[in-house]
């Protein structure tokens, strides 16, 4: 029997599968979390900037060394019997190193600068930087941005390596690579700089025929093209290819046979689509985490306002994957766990479930509508489809009575209300929907809210039986890359998770919700669009030095 090995790296852990290549069967698996967390207040007991939010690569390799050994030994296979490995990483997740792909933070004068450090996709430090690179792309923002939704995100690459070039210099002097954290990953494993033409496609303002847009850089800063010449560029491999083989040196630290091909790394969400079988246009993909990627497939390119953007044969050879997502999901419903009162927390306690099961026990004995609320749902930005990492959380409809579980279904709710907005930006653009699948952390566990995405969205939900769509994708792009599959079509189709069920939509609360929405609808515009400024001025005040 044959196997691959993948490899999904989220924003909390890594997670390391070993999969069967004819069935899809999970053999062996190792979920390793990220000792140092997320770092978002302090290094080494010196506070950093608000809206920064580091990793430490040294994370990255503790998945690699403890949780290859770890999940073959559970598979209970020889490493010879491994045909491939793939790699996906949640995206615009930045890495700093030098000539030999050693990370800047691993060196002791840098150990308190957060610069050295991996900037994850939820670092907001590039704000500023994201505005003025927006205001430069007007005088082309169709050839610039017209492939990313018409607008700029602090998240992506770019933006990033701005910042550092204004306020970071001596991180900047001596950085050799600047690479997204999958691409790091991979050249790490075979040893030579690669770049995956997903993540360059969708974070940095290339495409295929044009390369990277070196006029608009030299608007940006005289220097910017010279460090992405220097910094960014690399062997570029596609997906469904083989970046290279695993090098003698690594085989050693993780047990692997030396020459194992290795797959180019993919953006977490786009490797979902791979592992739920999404392989067809029509069909739209919800990966929910912390945050939400909305995916689809399409034999044309079209210029969507809004989205994080469309690239060619960054998922299926032969078609342009598109990506619009929401900044704040899990993050969002854990945020409304923390405020749960004393009494909540010792009920569930009591009980022996969690807070985010009581409240949602809870939420459930209310009607659609009955709360009386409506959020906004940008407590981390709005990715899709304002672009606008400074806009902030709103809730409409308070009163003495209300309670937190309330609260909790008026966030459900809201994140649906966003899908919605990024499904009708995608249909107004000709893409129909005839299907939506859904995969990721959120859906399984939580019936409630997969009923609720249901009734808003009018439209049945297929849901993943697997927790790990992700890894699963990798391991198919492992599988291809090793050639234990002929095609991407071929690998997808053997290996692939079942669905767990089908959510449909409820006739009754989709009117209610169709009420809901255009309220906010109402708010979103009227924020987002008309009075931006509000929100601008109090995320102003409150970053004040």
């Amino acid at each position: 029997m044959t196997y691959a090995i993948g490899i999904d790296f989220g924003t909390a852990s890594g997670r390391v599968l070993i999969v069967h290549i004819e069935t899809g069967e999970v053999a062996g698996m190792r979920v390793v979390p990220y000792k140092s967390g997320t770092i978002t207040s302090s290094l080494a007991d010196k506070a950093i900037p608000h809206p920064f939010a580091l990793q430490d690569a040294k994370d990255y390799m503790d998945v690699l060394r403890a949780g290859i050994p770890e999940a073959v030994k559970k598979a209970g296979i020889h490493p010879d019997q491994i045909v491939g490995l793939g790699v996906d990483f949640t995206s615009s997740t930045v890495v700093v190193a030098d000539d030999q792909l050693t990370p800047l933070s691993d060196k002791e004068k840098f150990k308190t600068n957060p610069h050295a450090y991996v900037k994850l996709w939820k670092h907001h430090g590039a704000s500023k930087e994201a505005a003025d690179m927006f205001e430069v792309a007007r005088m082309n923002k169709n050839r610039w941005l017209g492939n990313y939704g018409y607008n700029v995100s602090s998240e992506w690459m770019i933006p990033k390596v701005m910042e550092l070039l204004n306020n970071a210099p001596e991180i900047l002097k001596e950085t050799a690579y600047i690479m997204e954290a999958g691409d790091w990953i991979v050249s790490t494993l075979i040893q030579e700089n690669v770049r995956s033409n997903c993540a360059r496609g969708f974070k940095t303002f290339w495409n295929e025929e044009d390369g990277f847009f070196y006029d608009y850089y030299e608007q940006l800063h005289p220097k910017l093209p010279s460090i992405i010449k220097e910094k960014l560029e690399g062997r570029l491999v596609k997906i469904g290819e083989k970046a290279g083989e695993l090098s003698n040196e690594m085989s050693k630290t993780l047990g692997l046979p030396a020459g194992l091909p290795v797959a180019p790394a993919i953006i977490d969400a786009h490797s979902a689509l791979l592992g739920v079988g999404s392989e067809r246009k029509n069909q739209l993909t919800m990966v929910m985490g912390t945050s939400t990627c909305h995916l689809m497939l399409h034999d044309e390119q079209k210029q969507i306002p809004g989205i994080s953007g469309s690239v060619k044969d960054a998922i299926i050879p032969g078609l342009f994957a598109y990506e619009a997502g929401q900044s704040a999901v899990g993050d969002l419903f854990a945020y409304a766990v923390k405020q749960a009162p004393n009494e909540y927390t010792e009920e569930a306690s009591n009980r022996h479930i969690s807070v985010h099961q009581l409240l949602e026990e809870k939420a459930a004995e209310k009607r659609a509508g009955e709360t009386g609320l409506v959020a906004l749902d940008w407590h981390n930005g709005n990715r899709s489809v304002l672009s606008d990492s400074d806009l902030s959380g709103l809730l409409l409809g308070l009163t003495l009575h209300t309670k937190i579980e309330d609260i909790y279904r008026a966030y459900m709710e809201a994140t649906a209300f966003g899908t919605k907005m990024i499904m009708r930006s995608y249909e107004d653009w000709g893409m129909q929907i005839d299907e939506v699948f859904a995969c990721g952390g959120l859906p399984q566990k939580n019936a409630l809210l997969m009923q609720i995405y249901a009734d808003i969205l009018n439209k049945p939900i297929h849901i993943s039986a697997s927790d790990y769509a992700p890894a699963i994708g990798a391991a198919i792009l492992g599988t291809v890359a090793g050639g234990g599959h002929r095609t991407m079509e071929e690998a997808v189709q053997k290996m692939k998770q079942p669905f767990l069920k089908t959510v449909y939509p409820i006739s009754e609360n989709v009117k209610i919700y169709q009420s809901l929405f255009e309220i906010y609808h109402e708010m979103h515009d009227f924020h987002g669009f008309e009075r931006i400024n509000m929100m601008k001025r109090l995320h102003e005040l409150a970053a004040r030095d």
